[in-house]
């Protein structure tokens, strides 16, 4: 059904699936400029606004006037002819430190395509080049002849609006939304976890550190996340500990869990054990740390979720952002699974 809708999709239009912007945000700001500059931002005629620019009303003009329209830079009261927004104003005129990139930010998050793509890796590295370019075409429908001019028009975008922050070799994408933007990040949760056939029974196990504070951080954040996405959450010392040899206890766990989350913080010896059974039963996992060095290399290629407590709403964001991904790996567990991901690179 997924594959036949994203078919469906690709068809649409003119051939092109894709809703995205064609130029990036600082381009997409030309009209609005002019407009300002030579009707004090007041609703002009798509034509006198193509005069405002001194370029010619043809159908580049317009594409670049569809860009300003959906990063909400123009707006359209009445047919033929558009306004310019209090953001535009705002990215052009900004009347205090920031004000720009808010701005900016605010594009990002109402651009088609593009606002899909940022809150899906919020908070993560992209994935390198063809991993990356998979996505687009898989995930989000944008056509494979338009992944190149897509990709440039985002990370340009993204780094005009300081959503970048380059660890190593890698790309960090910054999670600026708020709850409203992370609840429209993914509006199908339930449906998602049905589509990945989620039963309420199952479990997910969570390998982490006992020791406070990281160890609080299940009954604050892992068990909510975990309920979220619609299992029961497990951890070996809470729930499964007992009689017995412990290790044997830890592999029933695992061995019986639909997914596990591992918290990486620390590089406790204990979690990267544990995450090794799971790899060598090829369980899907969702990988979680505060920072890239606990982090080791042979990890890097696989998705991980980064978080910052310095931030004063990681938790609510680290919730949403670990229940998304849970589902994500059961409806797409190449993603997630550690033999797989070797295999397909």
């Amino acid at each position: 059904m997924a594959k036949k809708a994203r078919k469906k999709k690709a068809n649409n239009g003119n051939g092109s699936s894709a809703r995205y912007p064609r130029h990036s945000i600082e381009k997409a700001l030309r009209i609005p400029r002019a407009i300002i500059e030579q009707n004090a931002g007041k609703e002009c005629s798509d034509r006198d606004s193509a005069r405002f620019a001194g370029v010619g009303f043809n159908g580049p003009y317009k594409v670049e006037l569809s860009s300003a329209l959906k990063y909400g830079f123009l707006t359209r009261q009445t047919p033929g002819h558009v306004t310019v927004t209090d953001r535009a104003r705002q990215a052009i005129r900004p009347q205090k430190l920031g004000d720009e990139i808010d701005a900016f930010r605010q594009a990002i998050l109402d651009a088609p395509d593009i606002s899909e793509v940022y809150k899906h890796y919020r908070g993560e590295n992209l994935p390198d080049g063809t991993f990356f370019e998979n996505a687009l075409v898989d995930k989000f429908g944008i056509p494979a002849a338009e992944v190149p001019k897509f990709t440039d028009i985002f990370l340009s975008s993204l780094k005009t609006a300081h959503l970048l922050e380059p660890q190593g070799d890698k790309q960090r994408v910054l999670d600026i939304t708020d709850s409203s933007e992370r609840t429209a990040a993914n509006p199908s949760l339930k449906k998602a976890a049905r589509d990945a056939k989620i039963d309420s029974n199952e479990t997910c196990f969570v390998v982490m550190p006992f020791a406070e504070p990281i160890g609080g951080y299940f009954s604050k954040i892992y068990e909510p996340a975990i309920r979220k996405a619609g299992l029961r959450p497990v951890r070996a010392d809470a729930d499964i500990f007992g009689t017995g040899k412990i290790i044997d206890q830890i592999w029933s766990g695992i061995n019986s869990a639909r997914v596990l989350v591992a918290e990486m913080t620390t590089r406790n010896a204990n979690v990267f054990y544990e995450l090794g059974l799971a790899h060598a039963l090829q369980k899907p996992v969702v990988l979680v740390s505060s920072n890239e060095a606990d982090v080791p290399f042979d990890l890097k290629h696989i998705r991980v979720i980064y978080y910052d407590v310095s931030d004063p709403f990681w938790g609510e964001k680290l919730i949403d952002k670990v229940a998304e991904n849970i589902v994500s790996a059961l409806k797409n567990p190449d993603e997630a699974i550690f033999q797989r991901a070797l295999e397909s690179s």
